[in-house]
């Protein structure tokens, strides 16, 4: 990706608070339209905001909702981001977009993926996004969000395809989606309804990285519209590698026909890419602080080398497969969708959204097993090979895990029906939601022996005739195929009242998942053997509810308060434990939320204040330290979102208030209760100012985070950190426009992420300049 570290993503969506201007609402299709409008394409747009309304609180939002309504009237704690204010700083990383929305967590300094995404003190006990649900267009990209290495991150990608961004937090999104009880990040597509397009190009400066950038949209005829866009870019990347690390892109279309009573909309998409990964480095942690390795610099180290030997892995029929070690992640996508929309008269709509998705990919990356030994050895790869090396050495473990397989089949069919009570309206929606995903894994951990330098490492000699081979790492724990296959079956029901100034609803959810296929582990890490192999064969379900209320007391002030529980199923993470055959229970993990707050504006004012608690009980397991989980969580705390504007001037920013802890544990376990959860800061925070001066917009952000700590024992400390960021774009005229950004201006280390020995530790990404040309047309 061209934006590949975490604050870029900070940019990006600081900048998309500044610059963010009223537009109407696409159609989306995990919302019913009203029954009083012909199609979403046919309502008319909600009342314009007023001018200095920074929080677009007039802005119609379709996520999360059974209707579509305002922020305003919305009973929910819902962000918004406009696709011109994203693209201004041209970020490719989805997670990196989210780090400036107030009450979201989003650790994106694992590359272009592999992110770990929450939200308000919901844990990050595991990889990925186990209770947030990342949607495109109303469907799920994966759905699980914690998959091992496979994060539904890595399959979406930020260009001029993207129409707006939509995230609820809490609320409904336990009953209005499946494994979502923390939240909703849905990416809503342009469907051509504005004619005219976009070409551009962007390089990084002083590092090695080129991306082209195209999107078209318009009318075919009266009543048919299209659109098609994507990129593609080339490099190195900001973390120096010494090769061409990054490669690729994605294409994606829409059609849509507008029919007398609603619209039908044929969609594709084919993505391609690979991009290095960003695992983490070794570093010292003395009496709990962390300190930098002399050559070893956490924020563009990779140890991604043209020294390297290729990786020689098992495959699932006990064959070998050859690896390049460089080729990093991979990913592959090609899906195909139909949407529609129908009034059927008499109050009743009805709307369908499909898609079928093939995905595969490979992840490759290079973990350190220890922080590095001194000694004598001997180079085996690259220039000085046969020459003595005098130095240190790690463990250098391959992550080399093989996607074989990630489809998914997924339809959402929803009826609803309106009706006209006492001067009020009441909409009743009912909907079933089904699933097919599959999953489809070959882990392959094999050990190395590696100069501890950051710059071009070789291998160094060991007893093995390959060129610093070890072994299988940690005596072959994680040579492992996985082929399994995860059914649901999702009704559900929502019913809202709207009368005047009130709007209340309530919804309940019940996910079945069916769970079907097998696992296993070679033995020492050399074979797999039939009668190692761990059949899956178990059903589970969970009801989720949600129930809320607004009160808008005037045009510029409203209340609203909401209760509910829902529910995250675990997927391949408990494999290899407890039984999943159906002859023992199976864990699964909730989440009980209250939450209430205010949307008040006052001239150049507005605000967005949400008070939360959050209740999360949860199981799990890590590859990396091969330990078991079962904790109880208890988050309070407060987010609040702000804009203010005078003349040309405008500020907007987000500040979250998080106090959680653990609560419960598994036996041997107890001494965590009362500690902080890993990685949970009290304080984030964000700060983005903007200028126009006629041609010229210039803006910044400050975006931080307080203090945490990296294990569960509250023993490692993670400094807090913040980072300064800078843009500018100079409009030559209605169609040429030049933009420079320059991200993590004073190079600070941040760290995200420490192993829970202190040997190894993972930072955001150091300072980059990136300059930018587009053409409108």
């Amino acid at each position: 990706m061209v934006l590949r570290t975490a604050q870029r993503g900070c940019m990006a969506a600081a900048i998309a608070a500044a610059f963010a201007h009223p537009a109407f609402a696409q159609e989306a299709i995990q919302a019913t339209a009203p029954a009083d409008s012909q199609a979403p394409e046919a309502q008319a747009p909600a009342a314009a905001p007023a001018p200095a309304d920074g929080l677009k609180l007039e802005r119609v939002v379709v996520t999360g909702t059974a209707s579509r309504s305002s922020k305003m009237r919305s009973s929910v704690s819902v962000s918004t981001m406009e696709s011109e204010a994203i693209s201004l700083a041209a970020p490719t990383s989805a997670a990196e977009v989210l780090r400036s929305i107030p009450g979201v967590r989003a650790e994106s300094s694992g590359g272009e993926g592999n992110a770990n995404i929450t939200v308000r003190g919901v844990p990050i006990s595991a990889g990925g996004a186990r209770y947030v649900q990342m949607q495109e267009d109303g469907l799920p990209v994966l759905q699980s969000g914690d998959f091992n290495f496979i994060t539904p991150d890595s399959y979406v990608k930020i260009d001029g395809t993207l129409d707006h961004l939509e995230v609820v937090r809490g609320g409904s999104a336990s009953t209005l989606a499946t494994n979502s009880p923390g939240g909703i990040i849905n990416f809503i597509s342009k469907t051509g309804e504005q004619q005219g397009g976009n070409i551009g190009i962007q390089r990084g400066l002083g590092y090695d990285e080129t991306r082209y950038d195209f999107d078209y949209g318009g009318r075919l005829a009266e009543k048919t519209r299209f659109f098609i866009g994507g990129h593609y870019r080339t490099g190195e990347g900001q973390r120096k590698t010494g090769m061409n690390t990054e490669e690729g892109g994605q294409i994606r279309g829409n059609i849509t026909q507008e029919l007398s009573n609603g619209w039908i909309r044929l969609s594709f998409k084919h993505l391609d890419d690979k991009a290095p990964t960003a695992l983490p480095v070794p570093v010292r942690v003395t009496n709990g602080h962390i300190s930098e390795i002399p050559g070893i610099d956490p924020r563009d180290t990779t140890f991604y080398s043209p020294y390297w030997t290729r990786d020689i892995s098992l495959t699932k029929e006990n064959g070998k497969a050859s690896s390049n070690v460089n080729d990093g992640l991979r990913v592959k996508s090609d899906s195909f969708g139909i949407a529609a929309s129908f009034d059927l008269g008499n109050g009743i709509t009805l709307s369908d959204n499909f898609r079928k998705a093939n995905n595969s990919g490979r992840f490759l990356g290079v973990f350190p097993a220890n922080n590095g030994v001194a000694g004598n050895y001997v180079i085996a790869t690259g220039p000085n090979k046969g020459q003595a090396y005098n130095g240190a050495a790690f463990s250098a473990v391959v992550f080399n895990t093989s996607i074989d397989n990630a489809d998914n089949t997924l339809n959402d069919l929803k009826l609803a029906k309106s009706f006209a009570i006492n001067g009020g309206k009441l909409t009743t929606t009912g909907g079933l939601y089904t699933s097919l995903q599959k999953l489809g894994l070959t882990w392959n951990f094999n050990e190395y022996l590696m100069q501890l330098t950051g710059d071009k490492p070789a291998l160094l000699q060991t007893a093995s005739t390959t060129p610093g081979y070890v072994g299988p790492a940690w005596g072959g724990c994680c040579m492992r195929a996985v082929d399994m296959e995860y059914k649901l079956l999702s009704p559900y029901l929502n019913v809202g009242w709207e009368k005047g100034p009130l709007n209340v609803d309530a919804s309940v959810r019940q996910d079945r998942q069916r769970a079907n296929g097998t696992a296993n582990i070679a033995t020492n890490g050399l074979v797999y053997e039939p009668a190692s192999e761990q059949l899956v064969d178990y059903k589970i379900h969970h009801t989720s509810y949600s129930v809320g209320g607004n009160y808008q007391f005037s045009r510029d002030l409203a209340l609203f308060a909401r209760a509910s529980d829902g529910v995250a199923f675990n997927a391949d993470r408990i494999l290899f434990g407890t039984p999943l055959d159906g002859s023992a229970p199976i864990s699964i993990n909730t989440v009980r939320q209250v939450e209430g707050g205010v949307k008040w504006r006052s001239g150049s004012t507005s605000a967005f204040l949400t008070l939360f608690r959050a209740k999360t009980n949860e199981s799990n397991f890590e590859a990396t330290t091969q330990i078991s989980t079962a904790n109880r969580y208890d988050a309070k705390g407060a987010e609040l979102e702000a804009a203010w504007s005078l003349g040309d001037f405008r500020i907007n920013g987000g500040l979250t208030w998080t106090d959680a802890e653990i609560v419960g544990t598994a036996p041997g376990q107890e001494s965590n209760i009362g500690h902080t959860p890993r990685r949970q800061a009290r304080i984030t925070y964000q700060i983005a100012p903007s200028y126009n001066a006629g041609p010229l917009t210039v803006g910044g952000s400050l975006v931080g985070t307080g203090r945490s700590w990296a294990d569960d024992a509250n023993t490692i400390d993670m400094p807090a950190f913040r980072t300064v960021n800078l843009f500018a774009r100079y409009q030559f005229n209605s169609q040429l426009s030049l933009s420079l950004s320059v991200n993590n201006l004073f190079n600070k280390i941040g760290y995200t992420e420490v192993e829970g020995d202190g040997h190894a530790a993972r930072s955001i990404g150091g300072r980059a300049v990136k300059m930018g040309l587009n053409y409108s047309f």
